[in-house]
């Protein structure tokens, strides 16, 4: 399988949105831009197995793309944070 570099920078920018949105969702701030991009990765793994798992086809193209992942990253988010107890993440002043 061959891959263009147009195609990675695109994965690269869906997993990067997914994850600061799902940060802001979750947390209300972001993990900075490589802990976004590792969670916006982890959540459209998540996003793109479990969504048609249970029969939920979101919209096309890029729009779905991020959609997916950002749900996947939610879901990570929540996860983690009910592993870890409580808000997990640290109080802020």
């Amino acid at each position: 399988m061959n891959m263009s570099g147009e195609s990675l920078l695109v994965i690269l920018v869906v997993c990067l949105v997914a994850g600061w949105l799902a940060g802001q969702i979750v947390r209300r701030a972001g993990f900075g831009l490589i802990g976004d991009l590792l969670i916006g990765i982890v959540g459209a793994l998540i996003g793109s197995w479990l969504l048609p798992q249970l029969g939920i086809h979101l919209g096309a193209g890029i729009v779905r793309a991020i959609v997916n992942a950002t749900i996947g990253a939610i879901l990570l988010l929540l996860v983690i944070r009910l592993l870890r107890g409580g808000t997990g993440w640290g109080r802020r002043w």
